[in-house]
This record gives structure tokens, C-alpha cells and sequence, in this order.
């Protein structure tokens, strides 16, 4: 059974950093593609960034160069590094599996298997 699990995530100021977690169980992560989502109040769901079986990663504009994604195969766990946050960021952050042996993207109808979320709060 597919499941994942987000932590890390909390209030911060402005210009702080978080670490948000994703723990993953029934699957291992380097098999398919993992996404980390972002959804604010009365905004879409976006997605932030996504890492391919290969290892290679895309980021959304808005957080290239602050946020870093990573994974620990050992410990079959994935990371979203983030820093420099500003209030902008401030959202419930889902990470998202989809095993699907192409370009991974970033539209989240195309993630099949999704965590509860981690709320991060950034003040000014």
C-alpha cells in the first residue's frame, strides 16, 4: 500500500528556513516520479518542484535557488530544503507519487498518490 507522510513543516519568519520531510512506505522512492505541492488559501494547487527516476530536478520559478529537493533512498525519504522563505510561501505543502516512466512534470491531476500535508506559515 502506497502511502506517504510529510512532517517539518511550521511557522517561521521571513528569511527563515524549513526542512519538510516525506516519508514514503509501500514503494520505493527511486522508482517513480515525487513532486512537492504547495496549495494557499483561496489559491490553485502548484506544484513547487519534481524529481525524476534519474535524479534529476525541476523547480518552479519562484523558489529556484531557495528550495532544494532531495531524496534518501536508505531511508526512503524525500526533502524539500527551503530557504530564504517570504510570506509568499506560506501554504499547506503535500509531496506526490506518480509512477510513470516519462517527464514526471508538475500538474498535480497527473499524481495519483498524495501525503495529508504539512502547513508552513511564514510571517513578515
Amino acid at each position: 500500500q502506497v502511502q506517504l507522510v510529510e512532517s517539518g513543516g511550521g511557522s517561521v519568519q521571513a528569511g527563515g528556513s524549513l526542512r519538510l520531510s516525506c516519508a514514503a512506505s509501500g514503494f520505493m522512492i527511486s522508482r517513480p516520479c515525487m513532486g512537492w505541492f504547495r496549495q494557499a488559501p483561496g489559491k490553485e494547487r502548484e506544484g513547487v518542484g519534481s524529481i525524476e527516476r534519474d535524479g534529476s530536478i525541476n523547480y518552479i520559478d519562484s523558489v529556484k535557488g531557495r528550495f532544494t529537493i532531495s531524496r534518501d533512498n536508505a531511508k526512503n525519504t524525500l526533502y524539500l530544503q527551503m530557504n530564504s522563505l517570504n510570506p509568499g510561501d506560506t501554504a499547506m505543502y503535500y509531496c506526490a507519487a506518480r509512477f510513470y516512466y516519462g517527464n514526471c512534470g508538475l500538474d498535480g491531476k497527473n499524481y495519483p498518490n498524495w501525503g495529508q500535508g504539512t502547513q508552513v506559515t511564514v510571517s513578515s
